[in-house]
């Protein structure tokens, strides 16, 4: 495997002001600042990981993720990231003026700014729960659980006493996710129905809420909880799923039925924030809506001629999609222009994608985490 390499404290805050300058816009760029977040914690799966899996032995580390082209466009290696650059959560951070989030397993870094305890191909039900369930995670067994174990342990060994905790957590922003969507993602391959997966959405969503619950007993302040995107858009979906029928697809050549899925799980997820804001009237909990802010990215994409069909890195099909070689696998290429592109590896989105629905979401969420201007 290549190495991932490590940013120096003074790196990562020249990469941070290089950032600031030339990946945000001007609108968004310093956004957060007012909130006066010292630090960002935030648990998720492969939309948010900054370099956990690739870190996890043997098969993180020997995952498609750890090689080249991943990271082609920003660090010109892989750094764990499923992407060719920046994630949401990067742009988030750089938003609040802290570095972009280090990875939990990326040991000899500095947190001071924070913690990313997201893995890449993780699921919010623990490994055996879905494995009774008949779905498996070839991937990783670093659930929500697991990361939320990594994160209480992390205040623990990291401050002073109690009032040390307090002070570092109330002045905290914390993400719970986005979660969940692997849950459904290995169930659809491994030839689960949509009524199926429906069933245990109940489950997955309590998970989610159940943790973030966790995090407000520990003194959490400010969460912000997000939703899952449309996959009925996404090259691998319509690859796998792809129908005959016209009356499948909307006027995006998006699934419909399987984005009504995830309009299903959003909805349910919306429900449990609701009602754990009714019994938290102190907290602030913040819909983080990534299902619109994809519509959004979508839109723009159809209205500039962007490629919103085919995966950049990818061979072969339609969709520019192969289940058996996908990107980072031998032979397969990766497209000229990357910014012209929605999909980076058809799972995963550009950096420019990101980007974009960054920006979406901080203009969405900002009002909403109630900070003093």
């Amino acid at each position: 495997m290549a190495s991932i390499p490590k940013l120096s404290k003074h790196v990562a805050l020249v990469l941070a002001a290089a950032i600031f300058c030339n990946c945000l816009p001007s609108s968004t760029a310093h956004l957060l600042k007012t909130c006066g977040f010292d630090q960002i914690y935030n648990v998720g799966d492969s939309l948010s990981d900054t370099g956990n899996l690739v870190h996890e032995f043997p098969v993180g580390s020997n995952s498609l993720f750890a090689r080249n082209p991943y990271g082609h466009t920003f660090f010109n290696s892989s750094t764990g990231r499923c992407s060719d650059g920046l994630l949401i959560i990067d742009y988030i951070a750089l938003s609040a003026g802290l570095p972009p989030l280090p990875s939990y397993k990326n040991m000899g870094i500095d947190f001071n700014g924070g913690v990313n305890f997201a893995v890449a191909g993780a699921t919010a039900l623990p490994s055996e729960t879905l494995y009774a369930k008949r779905i498996i995670n070839p991937l990783t067994n670093s659930s929500l659980d697991t990361q939320m174990k990594w994160l209480i342990n992390h205040f623990e060994f990291t401050t002073f006493d109690s009032t040390d905790l307090v002070d570092k957590i109330h002045t905290a922003l914390f993400l719970v996710g986005e979660i969940g969507g692997n849950d459904y993602n290995y169930g659809f391959i491994q030839g689960k129905t949509i009524p199926e997966l429906r069933l245990i959405v109940p489950q997955v969503v309590g998970t989610i809420i159940a943790a973030a619950q966790k995090l407000i007993q520990i003194g959490a302040l400010k969460l912000v909880i997000p939703g899952n995107i449309p996959i009925g858009c996404i090259p691998m979906y319509k690859t796998l799923f792809k129908s005959n029928s016209s009356a499948a697809y909307d006027g995006s050549n998006c699934l419909i039925s399987l984005n009504n899925f995830v309009k299903f799980h959003n909805n349910y997820l919306l429900k449990g924030i609701r009602k754990l804001q009714i019994q938290n009237p102190h907290i602030v909990i913040v819909y983080g809506d990534y299902y619109n802010a994809y519509q959004y990215l979508l839109t723009m994409a159809k209205e500039r001629g962007y490629n919103y069909e085919q995966s950049c890195c990818g061979i072969g099909g339609e969709y520019n999609f192969n289940m058996a070689r996908q990107c980072g696998a031998p032979g397969v290429q990766i497209c000229d222009d990357p910014t012209r592109y929605l999909s980076w590896d058809g799972t995963h989105l550009t950096q420019r994608s990101y980007k974009i629905m960054a920006g979406w979401l901080l203009h969405d969420i900002y009002p909403k985490l109630q900070c003093s201007h």
